[in-house]
């Protein structure tokens, strides 16, 4: 007798380009502000290299692209920059309403971002209830993905088994992240290339229609060559 498919005991949601609609916007708020000191970087160059990344690596490679030290207080621009952006343009991911809806076991999310952030782009969303007292910063652990640390802290705090975990990410860094815990990732290729989520174990899917399916389905078996 086939023993049944059980259902995680938690989902881990990534926030940016998983449950917001953040990664253009934020990438659009730092080159705008690097537009001001005369750096030149184009949109679509500067999202493959950003996306799902650590503000401070990221203005570490803007320094080396560039050969400039940025000044004083550059970081707290580009933020307040892009909280102002979000607050006239951010949305949620489209879909992740519905699926949030079908889904029935518990949920929280963690995120590479600063606690308040997150609970502004959550606020803004209108997503913070659904998450509110279940939200994970790496600012908060010390530890940034593609470390596992924040992911391992979201299943222990939950009193959950890693391996009873699925992550949901849409970065490479978050993917790396939630596999190296152990961790079942659904990974959301609306963005990154459905190969290089695929490379480091991200189990790709493309409208989050299909999320709340693919929860309640066993994860395929391994393929052999």
């Amino acid at each position: 007798m086939t023993r049944a498919h059980s259902l995680p005991d938690l989902i881990i949601f990534d926030c940016d380009g998983v449950l917001v609609d953040s990664e253009i916007i934020g990438c659009s708020a730092l080159l705008r502000e690097l537009a001001v000191l005369g750096h030149d970087f184009p949109l679509e160059a500067a999202m493959p290299v950003y996306r799902g990344g650590r503000m401070t690596e990221m203005l570490a490679h803007v320094q080396e692209r560039f050969a400039c030290v940025l000044p004083d207080g550059f970081e707290t621009r580009v933020r307040s920059a892009a909280a102002d952006m979000f607050r006239a343009e951010l949305k949620p991911i489209p879909g992740i309403e519905a699926a949030l809806d079908q889904i029935s076991v518990p949920i929280c999310v963690a995120s590479n971002g600063p606690r308040a952030k997150i609970e502004l782009s959550l606020t803004l969303t209108g997503l913070l209830p659904r998450f509110e007292g279940r939200i994970f910063s790496a600012y908060d652990v010390g530890h940034w993905k593609p470390d596992p640390t924040m992911y391992l802290t979201a299943a222990r705090e939950n009193g959950v088994d890693p391996a009873r975990c699925i992550v949901v990410e849409d970065s490479a860094p978050g993917t790396r992240a939630g596999i190296a815990a152990g961790m079942r990732v659904l990974a959301y290729a609306a963005e990154t290339p459905a190969d290089e989520l695929r490379a480091v174990g991200g189990e790709v899917f493309f409208d989050m229609a299909d999320l709340p399916r693919l929860i309640s389905a066993p994860a395929p078996s391994p393929t052999t060559v």
